[in-house]
């Protein structure tokens, strides 16, 4: 992130890195938020489609990015989380990345099982990158708390807390997380119609995110649903503007954040005229890229800059040299197929093998 500057001790940094709608855009991903706190730790609350190109604008080394909590198991909310599970310890992590997310009603519907199955479906990936990459990054260590527990403490480590409350979308299972760190407070609600436990447990953050969706107006206009499905989506499965802002008036937080919106010029007004029909406070209509600053005496606005031709940081530690003798050989019939290029690769190996005193052999 150009222009990044380190955070005090004492201080809190939130950065969006997903804002939007259930289906991705160029200039919006969806759920995903990093925070950073002065301690060193650095928690991604979501993982939605898309978020992984901002993650990686960021510029922090993967080794830092171990920690994700997930509020559900919407595509939106996690469906980059292969990207960052192997493309993180492809570049650089060298730990395994740690997931907190909550059960289910079945065990089929809770976080284990999904992340279970989706270690699964990586098999071919993973088991071909064996012997040729660090290998320590490619594992998944996963916490599955009770979605019913009510600001029960589902992490605490280095002073920081973190909480789980229910949430209402969809089906049983989504989660709000509570964040105590420092005398502050940071609330992500993730998706969820509003809630007595939001309302009780909230009060008084120095950051709420709770969802605000699109106008039913523009859902209609916009996405061409019908005017009962626009209603039934935009006021009970997702939370309306004029919701958002009573929510907000109820626990007073010193920010409030709206996410899940498409952030548009002919959508903007809309939404921001319904919260501020039930609420008068502190307000940030989010979009990608968009950073907090806290601490007790202010909370600053602002945008990151960021550059789209970034490559991977350094790692934090030396890579480990992968095992060759790890690998999964090709089949006699692909090995087969391979074209003798040798003649021209081998000025490449003895080129590299000098510079950097090593001795590598073509297979």
């Amino acid at each position: 992130m150009a222009g990044q500057v380190n955070l005090a001790p004492d201080e809190m940094r939130l950065v969006a890195c997903g804002t939007g709608m259930p289906t991705a855009r160029p200039k919006q991903a969806v759920s995903c938020w990093l925070l950073e706190l002065g301690n060193g730790d650095k928690f991604l609350f979501d993982v939605g489609t898309g978020s992984n190109e901002r993650i990686a604008a960021l510029q922090i080394p993967y080794n830092y990015l171990d920690k994700v909590f997930l509020s559900h198991l919407h595509t939106d909310h996690f469906g980059d989380l292969d990207a960052l599970f192997v493309g993180g310890a492809l570049s650089g992590r060298q730990k395994p990345l740690r997931v907190w997310g909550p059960s289910g009603e079945t065990p089929e519907r809770g976080t284990k099982y999904a992340i279970e199955h989706l270690r699964k479906a990586l098999t071919w990936d993973i088991d071909g990158r064996a012997g040729l990459t660090d290998p320590r990054g490619y594992f998944i260590e996963t916490t599955e708390f009770d979605y019913k527990g009510v600001n029960k403490v589902i992490f605490r480590e280095n002073g920081v807390t973190i909480r789980s409350i229910p949430a209402i979308h969809s089906l049983d299972g989504p989660v709000s997380f509570i964040v105590d760190w420092n005398g502050m407070k940071f609330v992500f609600g993730g998706d969820t119609y509003p809630n007595k436990w939001f309302a009780k447990y909230a009060k008084d953050a120095d950051i709420a995110i709770h969802e605000c969706f699109i106008a039913v107006p523009d859902m209609i206009e916009k996405f061409k649903f019908t005017p009962q499905s626009a209603l039934s989506a935009g006021t009970q499965i997702h939370t309306a503007p004029e919701a958002f802002g009573k929510m907000m008036s109820i626990i007073k937080p010193r920010m409030a954040i709206a996410y899940h919106f498409f952030k548009d010029f002919d959508t903007s007004a809309s939404i921001l005229d319904g919260i501020r029909s039930t609420y008068a406070g502190p307000l940030s209509l989010s979009e990608d890229y968009m950073v907090w600053n806290i601490t007790q005496d202010e909370i600053r606005v602002r945008m990151a800059r960021v550059d789209g031709d970034v490559w991977p940081p350094p790692a934090t530690e030396k890579p480990q040299l992968p095992d060759p003798s790890a690998r999964i050989p090709y089949s006699d019939m692909i090995n087969g197929g391979r074209y003798d290029v040798k003649d021209v690769i081998q000025p490449v190996y003895d080129r590299i093998n000098k510079e950097y005193g090593i001795n590598e052999k073509q297979e």
